[in-house]
């Protein structure tokens, strides 16, 4: 389900674009260096939006323990302090202040969630700066949600102009949901997936070099294939999944094909809660690795490390257990690299279904079956690479997102303009 572009032509005569309009646009996000798989979606989000719109000021509102990195603080605004219960107030005077022309909202519960209030003050938020077009973009929108969530989704409904869904499957679940407690489905979803860069590629010739760059030094690597393990370091990510198999699983690929296969394993931990699972895996890793199966590199998952170490594998692993969302995925999409996900996990299975650019396991045997075809099939690899460029241009291009991002802005300002709720059809 797209946004509705002929309403969007009928009801947008008579305000100005965005692109004329001197106001600016107010992002609420976490931001880097707040370590969150949302600043960095935020991140992109805002330079991409930037492109589109470049004369259009972009402030940011976020986390007083996120501040801006140095050089990159203009227009950055820390000021979500969520040991306040009131953490809202100076966010909305902020708001008040810069006077925008739409305010765009990353969500997720754990971003604005003070004391276990189930987003209180972030409902509250939003009723405080009702003149204002509102865009939120919630990025936990479970396939069967909670009691607490379905209340939750059906204030956030009322009090947004546009709520932007991640996922296609996403309005008829939540129809589903919102029909069974017999409420009245709500008439302003739209649907923009995950943006992925379109500008990120290394020709093969230079994959050897950021090998080196990588402290990949062991031998030959321009003649070993690379599978990929990377991101943040959680204990949802299930890293001992591939780490449990890969030795025997190198060993039938080696037995096949010929091919010596390394595991490069990456990423950071960012949740001390993790620690434990973060160590289990390091410590599996660097068993692999003393067989000369493995490499570890210790990197925060953004920026350019970020996509070097993805470009230099052949194919990913993405294991998980609880995941809606996932930039991992999208630097993968990215980077157009064939991957095997956990399915049935709502976004994971959702975009590999619709790109067709990756393999789906549903426990550790069929994972194993999957990495061992996957690694013996370079024609397969080329298929599924060649299906996520076509998705990525098509579907989930940062460029393409940023279109959309202002299509729905324009919608809520009409909406706001004409102090009228946004009625799109649903095609569920």
């Amino acid at each position: 389900m797209n946004i509705c572009t002929e309403m969007h032509r009928r009801n947008i005569a008579g305000v100005d674009p965005i692109e004329s309009n001197h106001s600016p646009i107010v992002m609420m996000t976490s931001w880097p260096p707040r370590l969150c798989g949302i600043a960095t979606f935020a991140e992109e989000a805002v330079e991409f939006l930037t492109r589109r719109l470049p004369d259009k000021p972009i402030h940011i509102i976020s986390h007083t323990d996120g501040e801006a990195l140095p050089g990159q603080g203009v227009n950055v605004h820390p000021l979500i302090d969520l040991s306040r219960e009131d953490w809202h107030v100076p966010v909305a005077e902020r708001i008040k202040e810069l006077s925008p022309a739409v305010v765009h909202i990353q969500h997720e519960y754990g971003l604005y969630n003070y004391d276990g209030d189930n987003n209180a003050g972030f409902l509250r938020l939003l009723e405080s700066i009702r003149e204002f077009p509102i865009v939120v973009e919630p990025h936990t929108i479970h396939g069967r949600p909670r009691d607490h969530e379905m209340e939750f989704i059906r204030s956030l409904c009322d009090l947004a102009d546009v709520v932007i869904l991640k996922c296609s499957y996403h309005p008829w679940r939540l129809r589903w949901s919102f029909e069974e407690r017999g409420w009245e489905m709500p008439s302003n979803f739209v649907v923009i997936p995950h943006g992925a860069r379109p500008d990120k590629g290394w020709p093969p010739e230079q994959i050897p070099q950021i090998k080196r760059e990588l402290g990949l030094r062991d031998g030959d690597f321009s003649s070993h294939r690379v599978v990929g393990l990377l991101g943040w370091i959680q204990n949802n990510k299930r890293w001992d999944m591939l780490t449990s198999i890969w030795e025997d699983a190198a060993k039938e690929i080696r037995q096949r094909t010929g091919q010596e296969w390394y595991l490069l394993a990456g990423g950071a931990m960012r949740d001390p809660a993790h620690r434990d699972a973060y160590e289990m895996y390091r410590r599996q890793i660097n068993e692999l690795q003393r067989k000369g199966l493995a490499h570890y590199i210790e990197f925060i998952p953004r920026g350019d490390l970020y996509y070097k170490a993805m470009a230099v594998c052949d194919l990913v692993v993405l294991p998980s257990i609880d995941e809606t969302q996932s930039g991992t995925l999208a630097r993968i999409i990215s980077l157009k690299k064939p991957y095997i996900t956990t399915a049935p996990l709502e976004g994971l299975t959702s975009q590999t279904i619709e790109s067709d650019g990756g393999l789906l396991f549903t426990n550790k045997r069929m994972l194993r079956e999957k990495v061992v075809q996957l690694a013996c099939d370079e024609a397969l690899r080329t298929k599924l690479s060649d299906n996520l460029h076509d998705y990525l241009l098509k579907e989930v291009s940062w460029e393409v997102v940023a279109n959309r991002y202002v299509e729905a802005y324009e919608i809520a300002r009409t909406a706001k303009r004409n102090d009228e709720r946004v009625a799109l059809p649903l095609d569920v």
